[in-house]
């Protein structure tokens, strides 16, 4: 009998255009019940379009979703959603703007308190949004998402803005839901900073994805190295393959990079080849390096005018990721 996890979020075929740009094409993933996923990617990547039909907030043009399991569309009451715009009037206090919103949904002010208390807002609840940090917002549109008690969150870009503890308290309490049985789907423009709770990545570049799969198979595809200066690089990369290191790539400066090999195997390859070694440096790989290998543009961005009498948007490339 299969052990295999039910769905919470399945999405098949998916694909979103704007007259002749497509926002995302052919997108399909699943989200097992009780685990934390991660789409991730550049921004204009199609994150954020991907959320927004998952909550019902845009049509898809082809393609089909369900959220909750099999055979529901989007069960009332089962999913809470964050989107990047936080949604807080900047002339309301946090307290208030949860009270407005359970009003809306029918829940009592006795879980408005509660929620607050859950994301750690305490004091700052009665602080106006427009004062309030980065982090706090986050809290308070955290805390909204929560109020009906729900156990699918759907987060765009919760990560953003957030620094050192502000960081590390929503990956604790994120990866806390799941393991109360909760899932959470959320975005990021990161990898570093999901990688601490995703079970599984959803990396999207230009619409569509590019990798689909769990943290610790990315890591084995983009192993760290040992670079390595050496008098005959291609003699000490053969003694290496010949002992089972076959991950050995020269480099432009003649530097020869070693995967899996520690310093100590290298040291004993070179001298059974009787090559010089001059330096033996460790190039540890950052994981928004692989995310910007993984989202290189592939295509030349357009050039639109979508309305007469507007003037075409040239927009300014922006740089991601850590060159290599």
């Amino acid at each position: 009998m299969s052990t295999a996890k039910p769905p919470a979020f399945a999405v098949r075929d998916l694909s979103k255009r704007y007259d002749l740009v497509a926002a995302i094409e052919n997108v399909s993933f699943t989200v097992p019940l009780g685990t934390a996923a991660a789409l991730v990617g550049p921004p204009g990547a199609g994150k954020t379009t991907i959320l927004r039909i998952l909550l019902g907030l845009l049509a898809p043009t082809t393609g089909s979703v369900e959220v909750g399991g099999s055979g529901s569309v989007r069960p009332t009451g089962a999913v809470g959603g964050m989107l990047d715009s936080r949604g807080l009037h900047p002339l309301r206090s946090a307290r208030d703007h949860l009270r407005v919103y359970a009003a809306a949904i029918g829940v009592t002010d006795e879980r408005v308190e509660q929620v607050i208390d859950l994301v750690g807002l305490g004091d700052a609840a009665d602080v106006r949004a427009a004062a309030l940090s980065t982090g706090q917002q986050t809290q308070a549109a955290l805390a909204t998402a929560l109020l009906g008690d729900p156990p699918l969150l759907v987060l765009d870009e919760p990560m953003a803005g957030l620094v050192g503890a502000e960081r590390v308290w929503l990956q604790e309490f994120l990866r806390g839901h799941t393991h109360r049985g909760g899932t959470v789907l959320l975005s990021s423009e990161s990898l570093a900073a999901v990688i601490p709770i995703a079970d599984s990545l959803i990396v999207v570049s230009e619409g569509s994805i590019t990798y689909q799969g769990t943290p610790a198979k990315l890591r084995r595809s983009h192993p760290d190295r040992l670079v390595v200066a050496a008098s005959t690089p291609i003699a000490l990369a053969t003694t290496l393959a010949a002992n089972g290191f076959t991950d050995a790539v020269i480099r432009p400066d003649g530097r020869l990079a070693v995967a899996e090999a520690t310093a100590g195997q290298i040291h004993d390859a070179a001298r059974a080849a009787g090559v010089r070694l001059d330096s033996v440096t460790p190039d540890p790989i950052h994981p928004d390096r692989v995310l910007a290998a993984l989202t290189r543009p592939t295509r030349p961005q357009q050039t639109l005018a979508p309305y007469p009498g507007v003037a075409a948007q040239h927009p300014t490339p922006t740089p991601y990721g850590i060159p290599r």
